[in-house]
């Protein structure tokens, strides 16, 4: 049986197509190797519980690793302190048992009687002591339980002896490694639902992670240089590799997700639309937990939601700083990264694509019955009639939203055009942000249809000079991506609005068709 595509659990090379871990084991060894402690917190779905395997696998023989997870303790184990040890013990003693530990060694952890952290740190030292080799201990999943006061209590325990160790005073682990979404280091704590959310956590003694776990275009084509050798598709590695990476920004699960769409659903035809298809499907968020994360996150924090929307919709800028909170939460979720400028971003274009569809869909919602077009009418013989769509929406925005009627704010306004847009191309088209030229005043938009392609830019009335100088940008930007023609779509809110009727200009062997709603 040959490998498949992994989504699920941890990646082995043995039964899964994966990118190369060594680059990125050889830099977590290293850690490992100082007796460093660390936490590996990184977005759902990033790698983390990969990574933990490959370590376990890797430097057995160099150390004794020892590996659990938190997932499965529930709420009786953090009851008190009495509790979480004997889970804790029960824990490390099932995974020694399991993987052939002597006896004498891991009946050491086979307590029932322990009930304080002090007792816990002995035992963990007698241990460390009685051990041939160093003890390295892997924790996933430390999310489960990083909001209770007895997880900080066995932070703080670690802390202690790990502090004691460094002092010659005793013995401990050689390292500790924890997983998961949120970094331990700054850990938000609610006691009780009355109290005020605090960062407090005692894992400052951990050192920072920066290794790089993001897919590269590179990697993405040896791990399909590998799947090839098996199915013998006759892909275009380099093109396919490069597709995907510009939909994924290297995002492992997404990457993986699109492979796996590809080979399982859409019948192994490795095709730069396909990968467009697998995209689609991916944004709709059925069956793919990350995309239900992703619209469940921003429907419970209304800050967060706000924030995205104001770079998906409104192409505001923010700085890339961890000093704002909001920027700390959305990079930790991985729905940001920075931008060659120091900028927030969206982290990749299925994230911006999937909420284009929420807040698109919530504004179809509330304004459907204005703006939902009649979709045969802009289809003829397959093919789609731009023109048409530009002219109607603007149409539309005229006869629906005129002033004194209902309210069209400036910021809403590309967001009406996509809502408008969106039923026209489903299940077909495909719309993206060019993420370069992208600012408050303008965006640049590619919409796919089938083989059309067309390339837009959606911005706001400035005056007639800034008028002159952005058609001139425009062709210059259609020349680089090697188009004829392109779409202008200009929002005019000004007092004297420009009435002309839409039309196609001619400027540097460009035809450009210009509407100003």
């Amino acid at each position: 049986m040959r490998k498949s595509f992994n989504l699920t659990g941890s990646c082995n090379p043995d039964r899964h197509y994966m990118v190369d871990m060594e680059k990125r084991f050889l830099a977590v060894e290293s850690m490992i190797d100082r007796g460093e402690y660390f936490t590996i917190n990184r977005a759902r779905q990033y790698g983390k519980t990969t990574m933990l395997l490959t370590i376990r696998q890797k430097l057995s023989d160099k150390y004794l690793v020892i590996k659990i997870s938190f997932e499965g303790l529930g709420d009786e184990a953090f009851k008190t302190i009495s509790d979480f040890v004997t889970s804790f013990c029960g824990l490390i003693t099932d995974f020694l048992q399991n993987i052939g530990i002597e006896k004498d060694l891991w009946q050491i952890f086979d307590r029932k009687d322990l009930s304080t952290f002090e007792e816990l740190s002995k035992v963990i030292t007698q241990f460390c002591n009685t051990s041939l080799k160093p003890v390295v201990l892997l924790i996933d999943e430390v999310d489960k339980s990083s909001d209770n006061q007895l997880f900080l209590n066995f932070l703080g325990m670690l802390r202690n002896i790990f502090l004691q160790r460094n002092e010659g005073l005793g013995n401990t682990f050689h390292s500790v490694i924890l997983a998961g979404v949120y970094d331990i280091k700054n850990l938000k704590l609610k006691l009780r639902p009355d109290e005020e959310r605090k960062y407090n956590s005692p894992w400052n003694i951990a050192t920072d992670f920066h290794v790089d776990m993001t897919f590269h275009p590179e990697e993405i084509a040896q791990m399909l240089v590998d799947y090839e050798k098996d199915v013998h598709t006759g892909m275009d590695i380099e093109t396919i590799s490069r597709e995907i990476y510009k939909y994924t920004s290297g995002y492992p699960f997404l990457v993986s997700c699109i492979c796996k769409i590809i080979d399982e659903r859409l019948n192994a035809a490795w095709k730069l639309e396909n990968v467009q298809q697998a995209v689609k499907i991916i944004s709709k968020g059925e069956n793919i937990t990350l995309i239900d994360d992703l619209s469940k996150n921003i429907e419970n924090n209304a800050e967060l939601r706000d924030f995205l929307y104001s770079i998906v919709i409104n192409g505001q800028e923010y700085g890339y700083s961890m000093v704002d909170p909001v920027v700390r939460l959305a990079n930790m979720f991985s729905y940001i990264r920075e931008n060659h400028r120091g900028k927030a971003m969206i982290h990749n274009l299925i994230f911006e694509e999937a909420l284009f569809v929420y807040f698109s869909n919530k504004t179809m919602r509330e304004q459907g019955d204005k703006i939902s077009p009649f979709v045969a009418s802009y289809i003829r013989n397959g093919l789609l009639n731009m023109e048409y769509v530009v002219t109607r929406f603007r149409d539309l925005m005229h006869e629906e939203y005129r002033e004194n009627t209902v309210p069209f704010l400036e910021k809403e306004g590309r967001l009406f055009f996509l809502t408008f847009l969106k039923p026209i191309i489903n299940g077909i088209g495909f719309y993206y942000v060019e993420p370069q030229p992208r600012d408050n005043r303008r965006m640049d938009l590619v919409v796919t249809y089938d083989r059309q392609e067309f390339i837009f830019e959606l911005k706001i009335w400035r005056g007639e000079k800034y008028e002159e100088s952005g058609r001139d940008q425009f062709a210059g930007y259609l020349a680089t991506r090697g188009m004829d023609e392109g779409y202008l779509v200009t929002f005019d809110f000004s007092k004297n609005k420009q009435e002309t009727e839409p039309k196609w200009v001619e400027l540097r062997g460009k035809r450009i068709f210009e509407a100003i709603v």
